[in-house]
C-alpha cells in the first residue's frame, strides 16, 4: 500500500509541477517580449536558459490535460466537471468573448479582431485565467489526498490487485493457465464492483457477475459501448477458464484476460 500511495503522490506532483511550467510558457506566447523582458530582470544570467526549458504549450498542454482529468476524475469526482468546462468551449456560444473563450479556442489559435485595422478583440490571453483554474484544481486534489478526509481503500486495493495479477502473470509463464485465468476473473469482477460503488451505481444480486456489473455501468453512462463489448470478451475469457473444461483455454486467451484485467484496473474508475 505505501508504495501506490508514494507513487501517486510523487506523480500528481510531477504533473503540478508540469502545470506550472506550461502556465509559464503560455504567458511567454501571449505577452512575447514583455514576458522574456520580465524573466530577464527576475534570473539574471540565468533567464537564458530558464527561457530555454519552458515547454511549448500548445504541443504539451493535451497530454498535461489527459493525466490531470484522470487525477481529478479519482480523487476529486464533484470538481471534474468545473475541469472540463475551462478547456471545452461552450456549444451554444453565439459570439465569443473574454468571459466565453476557452483553453479550446487557445490551442486553435483563435483570435478576434475588429474593423480593417484588425485590432484585437479577445486573443489568448483570455485563456490563462482558465488554465489556472484547472491547475488550482489539481492542487487541490492534492490536498485532498493528504487530508485524513480521503478515502483510500481504492489505492490499498489497487495494491492487492497489483499482486494478484503478478501471481496469475507467474502461473500462466509456467503453464498454468486455468489458474491464471480464474485469479484474473476474480479481479476483474472485484474491480468492476468497486467502479460501480465509485458511481452509486446499486448492484441488486447478491452474486453479481462479470456481465452483470458491466451492464449496470453501460446503463449508467459510465462506459461506452466499446469498453463494454471488452469487458465482455474478459469476462467470456473468464467463464472459459474457470466453467468451461471441455475447451482448453489458449496461452493467448489467458494473456489476454490477465493483461486486459490489469489495463482495467488502471483506467477505469
Amino acid at each position: 500500500m505505501q508504495a501506490n500511495l508514494e507513487r501517486f503522490k510523487k506523480d500528481l506532483e510531477s504533473l503540478i509541477k508540469k502545470g506550472v511550467q506550461l502556465e509559464l510558457a503560455m504567458e511567454r506566447e501571449c505577452r512575447g517580449a514583455e514576458f522574456d523582458a520580465a524573466i530577464k530582470k527576475q534570473l539574471g544570467d540565468d533567464a537564458e536558459e530558464a527561457l530555454k526549458k519552458l515547454p511549448v504549450f500548445t504541443a504539451q498542454y493535451q497530454a498535461w490535460y489527459s493525466e490531470a482529468i484522470a487525477v481529478v476524475k479519482r480523487v476529486l469526482p464533484d470538481r471534474l466537471a468545473d475541469f472540463v468546462r475551462h478547456y471545452e468551449k461552450p456549444k451554444t456560444r453565439k459570439e465569443i468573448t473574454w468571459d466565453n473563450y476557452h483553453l479550446e479556442d487557445y490551442l486553435q489559435g483563435l483570435t478576434v479582431t475588429r474593423g480593417w485595422e484588425k485590432t484585437p478583440v479577445v486573443d489568448g490571453r483570455a485563456a490563462l485565467p482558465r488554465f489556472k483554474q484547472q491547475q488550482a484544481i489539481l492542487a487541490s486534489a492534492k490536498a485532498r489526498f493528504e487530508s485524513s478526509l480521503f478515502e483510500i481503500r481504492q489505492l490499498v486495493q489497487a495494491d492487492l490487485f497489483d499482486s494478484e495479477i503478478d501471481a496469475a502473470r507467474e502461473l500462466y509463464k509456467k503453464n498454468f493457465g486455468r489458474a491464471a485465468g480464474a485469479i484474473a476473473g476474480v479481479v476483474l469482477e472485484k474491480h468492476l464492483a468497486q467502479v460501480c460503488d465509485n458511481h452509486s451505481i446499486k448492484i441488486t444480486k447478491k452474486h453479481p457477475t462479470i456481465s452483470d456489473l458491466n451492464d449496470l455501468l453501460k446503463k449508467s453512462d459510465v462506459i461506452d459501448v466499446a469498453q463494454w463489448r471488452y469487458n465482455q470478451h474478459l469476462g467470456d475469457l473468464r467463464n472459459l477458464c474457470d466453467h468451461n473444461k471441455d475447451v482448453e483455454p489458449t496461452t493467448e486467451q489467458v494473456v489476454d484476460l490477465v493483461e486486459g484485467t490489469a489495463k482495467i484496473t488502471k483506467t477505469l474508475f
